[in-house]
């Protein structure tokens, strides 16, 4: 009794569950219709059957360059410098410059006592006119036989003898005059007049600036691209804003194998002498570089033969390999079959497919053509 109120209960429910059903859906009863309507219509960006296209964001590709530009600090020194020192020992009784005066090569700029030289120069002096006068003497008692030829040769000789006598005495006393051997300016002196000097000491320095040179180091890897006479730009670090121009002038002709940097000096302008030797510089250096496209670094993915992206045509994916040349904070530079604009998936790329079409971000859904197929509706068939 118990199972036929079930039977009668289950009976009534499917009733009314078909009576619902022709009500909302009259166009049942003539039989299914294959049109396509609104609820049976895929939705923009879904593949037919409900499944959704992988939706992407991209990043159009750029390039840049490396190796195009190097930077290194280096320290100025004077295009020439000299310690001046003297020829000989002495007191020191004039000194005729002071810091900072221009000199020109050959002015002399301090003196050593000088009488002894003086008197040497008198007596040498002396010694070649007493001389010259027995040369004439004999010349003309040659004449009558009174002199032979080899007293008159003698007295020739005597007369060669004090001559180079007197030089040697006057190349002593110009010795003792200290004399500039370039032109430049004279740094602070360490000593004062009244001092005695030796061979050793240091009479003053002076410094040839109209030119600096700057010796800096820079990376092995820029040794093929550094040559004399490429130009740089110096800016020193005691005059911010300011850039001086030059010219590679020297480069070392060896590699530090420690450091593995390579001994580099420029040639840079000094016209208004307002650097000094000593001075720190930022040297730049402009070379051809070598130039790569770029891609997001969140574009970059791994797999079993090495780095790939996915670029984006026409909603198609292609996996693209790659090798990295360098890594920045805002791109990587690659070495790939990628030009400048081409869309690379940088989000996204855990559902990107070889040849699957995909959804880009913010752009109109691709059109599912040989998906859509031909419509028809039963009892239209042939």
């Amino acid at each position: 009794m118990r199972l036929g109120k079930q039977l009668v209960t289950a009976l009534l429910i499917l009733a009314v569950a078909g009576a619902g059903w022709l009500y909302f859906f009259p166009r049942s009863k003539a039989g299914i219709d294959r049109t396509p309507t609104a609820a049976t219509e895929p939705a923009v960006g879904q593949r037919r059957g409900g499944q959704a296209l992988p939706l992407v964001v991209v990043r159009a590709a750029s390039e840049a360059k490396i190796n195009d530009k190097l930077s290194a600090i280096g320290t100025g020194k004077a295009k020439s410098s000299v310690a001046v020192t003297p020829f000989t020992a002495g007191r020191l009784t004039d000194i005729l410059v002071t810091s900072g005066t221009k000199v020109k090569a050959g002015d002399v700029i301090a003196r050593l006592d000088s009488e002894a030289e003086i008197i040497l120069v008198d007596k040498a002096r002396v010694a070649l006119s007493d001389a010259q006068t027995k040369l004439k003497r004999a010349e003309s008692l040659r004449s009558s036989n009174t002199v032979s030829a080899v007293q008159l040769s003698e007295a020739a000789l005597a007369v060669d003898n004090a001559a180079l006598n007197v030089r040697e005495a006057e190349l002593a006393l110009d010795r003792r005059a200290i004399k500039a051997p370039i032109g430049g300016i004279v740094g602070i002196l360490p000593i004062n007049a009244g001092n005695y000097v030796t061979i050793s000491t240091t009479i003053a320095t002076i410094d040839d600036r109209s030119d600096l040179l700057v010796d800096f180091w820079v990376p092995e890897r820029f040794a093929p691209s550094i040559t004399v006479d490429l130009p740089v730009t110096a800016t020193s670090i005691a005059r911010p804003g300011e850039t001086f121009k030059g010219t590679i002038s020297a480069i070392d002709n060896r590699v530090d194998p420690t450091s593995r940097t390579l001994h580099v000096q420029a040639k840079i302008m000094n016209p208004n002498d307002a650097l000094r030797e000593g001075m720190a510089f930022q040297m730049s250096v402009a070379f051809p570089g070598d130039t790569y496209p770029t891609v997001d670094p969140l574009a970059v993915q791994w797999g079993t033969d090495g780095a790939y992206v996915w670029r984006i045509a026409d909603n198609k994916a292609t996996r693209v390999p790659v090798r990295i040349v360098q890594r920045n904070t805002a791109s990587v530079l690659v070495d790939a079959d990628i030009k400048p604009g081409d869309q690379i998936v940088a989000e996204g790329v855990q559902s990107v497919r070889q040849d699957g079409t995909v959804q880009i971000k913010g752009q109109p859904s691709p059109q599912a053509n040989t998906e859509a197929g031909p419509t028809a509706s039963v009892g239209e068939r042939g």
